[in-house]
């Protein structure tokens, strides 16, 4: 019998599993250190992590003031788990979570070509605005 994938919010995970997620999102840089994992996790409103036989196959995350405003970000899914439903299951638990604290307003920046799946979780293009991130280096 196969075992089915859970996902559970934590407040720790095993460093090196999350890391080998970050990787498989194209966002781990080798000058991060592992040991900052902790404080991410601990750091985020919520963290999620889709578990397949007691191993991290998935995670995504909400930073939050805790009052208002959530914005889901860094969700990954190992490449040989991707199209499973398991990216919708990790999104279901964070809006869930996030519904619970009474977060009214809920948000994301959607790779490319993503746009379709998040539509089907509730999601909707957020007509004229504009996502901006800060680069200048003084």
């Amino acid at each position: 019998m196969e075992n089915p994938i859970e996902i559970r919010l934590v407040n720790q995970w095993d460093s090196e599993e999350i890391v080998a997620l970050y990787r498989a999102g194209g966002w781990w840089k080798e000058e991060y250190e592992p040991s900052g994992i902790l404080p991410l996790i601990r750091g985020s409103f919520l963290f999620a992590v889709a578990i397949d036989s007691g191993k991290a196959i998935g995670m995504g995350r909400v930073i939050s003031d805790g009052i208002s405003d959530g914005y889901i970000q860094d969700l990954v899914i190992l490449p040989e788990y991707r199209r499973r439903g398991v990216g919708k299951m990790i999104i279901s638990a964070l809006l869930e979570g996030c519904k619970k604290r009474g977060l009214g307003w809920i948000g994301l920046i959607a790779e490319p070509d993503s746009e379709r799946f998040y539509h089907t979780l509730g999601f909707r293009r957020l007509e004229g605005y504009v996502p901006l991130i800060y680069e200048r280096e003084d």
